[in-house]
């Protein structure tokens, strides 16, 4: 496994999150899509946009040279206009993006563990999610303690108690 290192995000990684919002978006390679259109998608832009508004809090991982390869954040939405995976108002809904070539090295489950440690200062007992039906990274979810609350269409919301 590669080195790379685990930071709290800040309002200058707007750029980062937007480029690991689009690989979170492209999980799939047989439909991914192109940078422009996942970010013209009004329901995914609003994951990053305004990056950071009161009660956003996220990680940064990075290679040995300072290079953004994954993040994972977290933003609350409100009960008139939920996010994907949006359990009740006050729990943050948590995205996580790693550059392909970082997958399955233990980059995710970092940013993951780093999020979930870090939530109950941002006043979070609790973390939810979206995940699609078939994107590995729901058995890193399920491995890291989210468990599954609702099924909707092709993704499941899952939740985690972080305190």
């Amino acid at each position: 496994m590669s080195a790379f290192r685990i930071r709290p995000a800040v309002g200058e990684d707007a750029r980062v999150l937007s480029d690991m919002l689009v690989e979170a978006a492209n999980w799939d390679p047989v439909r991914a899509r192109p940078r422009v259109a996942v970010l013209e998608d009004p329901s995914v832009l609003r994951y990053v946009s305004g990056w950071m508004r009161p009660g956003d809090f996220g990680c940064v991982a990075e290679d040995a040279h300072g290079v953004p390869i994954g993040a994972a954040w977290a933003r609350l939405f409100p009960a008139n206009a939920p996010g994907s995976g949006f359990v009740a108002v006050g729990v943050p809904e948590l995205t996580l993006g790693v550059n392909p070539q970082w997958r399955a090295q233990g980059v995710g489950r970092a940013l993951l563990q780093a999020l979930a440690a870090h939530a109950p200062a941002h006043g979070a007992a609790r973390l939810s999610l979206s995940v699609n039906h078939g994107n590995f990274a729901q058995r890193l979810y399920v491995s890291e303690g989210y468990v599954t609350v609702a099924s909707r269409g092709t993704a499941d919301t899952m939740v985690r108690s972080v305190r």
